[in-house]
């Protein structure tokens, strides 16, 4: 998995300066009291020493995502004859969480001359966490896990100037992509995956027998690639044009260096696959690899453990940590990469049958049991609820206000548990602590010919004006119903509705599980003709990212699809994934990966999680979203 390396070059003195390609304004002390710890590096192709290169130190942008950093040193240090370079102490760190980030720009290589194509970059995570004496690699593993986590945050210029920034109110999206940097990639040694991925990480009977082989295969293609043009002459060589023409152009220029190569690469990932790997073809300095090209070079991790059987819901924490729900009666939290922190939690023995969930503002998961434990309810069903610490709270289950065979559930900004009772065709709201609104023995008038308004209700999202969207199974319709039960609207979408999702302009995004179709309704409500293809069969998961962009799980074809939000430039229900879906690869490598997908879920550094209910697994799509504050109360808010 460690690149082989040819040793010192013979002329280590010799090096013509590089022109550095991040931001290049002028250098101004950052505002800030947090003094930074000193560290070391080494800058290496593969396992040579890249020798005088320049170094420079950043602290991450908080304009925007993508803004520009903050330069954290006077002067660019300058990489020995071993590829090391040493950061002293006494760097001032805008904030004790300012995350850091390093890039190294040039150098040469085995006695080839100065590359100004070679750019590479890592980072060590947050300011306050860097330990006095740590050491970390720059190579073209640590470049590529960084592109792939910090997708979200990161912004080329037309200049291939390469900026990593968040808003201000995101540090803690950030954050967490500083932590899956260090889950993909060993940042001490520069190989793949990290030491602290984890060892469920690799279902029983996988393909990949080896643990997160599948996340370092697809590293060591593009870090082969960039190893191709980083042992070359520059950007004229045979290795560097192959890598530089081939990757997606940001803006409608192409990359100059290496590290905008990579980034357009994951930020574009369905985009010149074949010639991207044909690229990764010029060196074998990184293992393993891929044995053929990919679907496209979008990066997921799938994650076994936590007691997951049957899983369903997905919800995520205010700390990026994620919850499942599984049918067959346990509920499971996983760290933002992937850890098991609790398995099989049973809520004291009231699980049963759970589909539902969600997480509220104080990081409690709510748990819709489709039929109770006998002598709860009556067998009809309840909601069990499990705090941040893996206990059920007093009070838990709620079996009043109506509740019957309960599926779907979503909070609101308020707290309030909006429930759908599918057996009794009704709608119950709980306060957050579980006494039922007005309305106790669940919303389920009739319209003005005597019909139901609710048909089997499975799922249900709420809307910035606290409007809840039901969908209705057995009517081919969602029904809006205002949070009093006085109004209800429906509006046929499909065949099936099974899933709903709201966006921050309250457009409603609705999967038609059996007519395998996603529709919208508008904020106006105007019904858009429902979408097929990109992979679309059977969807039960539908989630909305922070740009508006729809992300749909698909019970049948065990991929994921993306669609253009409403408001779009390439139009709403637009079909954004491969015509096979994305992550088609995860499929054919190992089909629990996504088999039976379930639950959709996006958090704050734009991952996507998708529940496999037939693979009793948690699949990650890494960094392909917009990012989302969480927990989800109400519509979609961008952090």
């Amino acid at each position: 998995m460690s690149g082989c390396g040819a040793g010192v070059p013979a002329s280590s003195s010799s090096s013509t300066a590089p022109v550095v390609s991040t931001p290049t304004t002028p250098y101004v002390p950052p505002v800030g009291n947090y003094v930074g710890a000193a560290f070391g590096g080494t800058v290496l192709a593969g396992g040579t020493p890249v020798v005088g290169a320049s170094v420079q130190l950043y602290a991450a942008g908080t304009t925007g995502n993508g803004s520009a950093p903050v330069q954290l040193l006077a002067n660019a240090l300058a990489t020995g004859a071993n590829g090391g370079f040493q950061v002293a102490a006494g760097y001032t760190c805008p904030l004790s969480a300012s995350v850091l980030y390093v890039v190294a720009s040039g150098g040469q290589v085995a006695g080839q001359p100065a590359n100004g194509a070679l750019e590479l970059m890592t980072s060590p995570g947050a300011c306050s966490s860097l330990a006095t004496g740590a050491s970390f690699v720059l190579n073209e593993a640590t470049t590529v896990g960084s592109a792939y986590a910090f997708a979200q945050f990161l912004s080329v210029s037309a200049q291939s100037a390469v900026q990593l920034g968040a808003t201000s109110t995101n540090s803690s999206g950030i954050a967490l992509a500083a932590g899956t940097l260090a889950n993909l990639v060993n940042l001490a040694t520069g190989t793949s995956p990290g030491p602290g991925f984890p060892s469920s990480a690799t279902p029983a009977g996988s393909v990949y027998a080896t643990t997160g082989q599948a996340v370092a295969a697809k590293i060591g293609s593009l870090a082969n690639a960039v190893h191709g043009c980083a042992a070359s002459s520059g950007a004229g060589s045979t290795a560097c044009a192959a890598l530089l023409s081939a990757a997606p152009s940001a803006g409608g220029v192409g990359p100059a260096n290496t590290l905008a190569a990579v980034v357009d690469v994951v930020q574009a990932p369905g985009t010149n696959v074949a010639p991207v790997y044909r690229a990764s073809l010029a060196s074998s300095a990184f293992s393993p690899v891929l044995a053929g090209a990919p679907a496209d070079w979008m990066l997921y991790a799938t994650y076994a453990g936590g007691g997951m059987n049957g899983a369903s819901a997905v919800s995520i924490d205010s700390m990026g940590r994620v919850w499942v729900a599984s049918y067959f009666g346990v509920a499971s939290l996983f760290s933002n990469t992937g850890s098991a922190i609790y398995g099989s939690l049973t809520a004291g023995g009231t699980l049963y049958e759970s589909f539902g969930g969600a997480v509220d503002a104080n990081d409690t998961m709510w748990v819709t049991n489709e039929q109770s434990v006998y002598g709860t309810n009556g067998g009809n069903g309840s909601v069990s609820l499990l705090s941040s610490a893996g206990t059920a709270p007093a009070g838990s289950p709620y079996a009043a206000g109506g509740i019957d065979f309960p599926l779907g559930m979503a909070i609101d900004g308020t707290g309030v548990a909006w429930i759908t009772d599918y057996n009794g065709s009704s709608v119950t709201l709980l306060s957050a602590a579980g006494v039922p609104l007005s309305g106790s023995s669940g919303y389920n008038g009739v319209d003005a010919g005597g019909k139901a308004n609710f048909q089997f209700p499975v799922a249900v999202a709420v809307d910035g004006n606290r409007n809840g969207w039901v969908a209705n199974q057995s009517s081919d319709a969602v029904t809006k119903v205002t949070p009093d039960g006085s109004s209800y609207t429906s509006y046929v979408t499909g065949g099936g509705p099974s899933g709903v999702a709201v966006d921050a302009n309250n457009n409603v995004w609705v999967a038609n599980q059996t007519g395998s179709s996603v529709a919208a309704v508008t904020a106006a409500g105007v019904v858009l003709p429902a979408v097929a293809g990109g992979g679309i069969d059977h969807p039960l998961g539908v989630a909305v990212d922070g740009n508006g962009t729809v992300w749909v799980g698909n019970y049948r074809s065990a991929v994921v699809t993306e669609l253009a939000g409403v408001g779009s430039a390439s139009g709403a229900g637009t079909v954004l994934s491969p015509p096979a879906g994305w992550a088609a690869d995860a499929a054919q490598a190992d089909r629990s990966n996504l088999l039976e997908s379930y639950g959709v879920a996006i958090d704050a550094s734009g991952n996507v999680w998708v529940s496999a209910f037939g693979g009793n697994v948690l699949t990650e799509l890494i960094g392909v979203a917009a990012p989302v504050k969480t927990p989800l109360l109400g519509p979609v808010r961008v952090p």
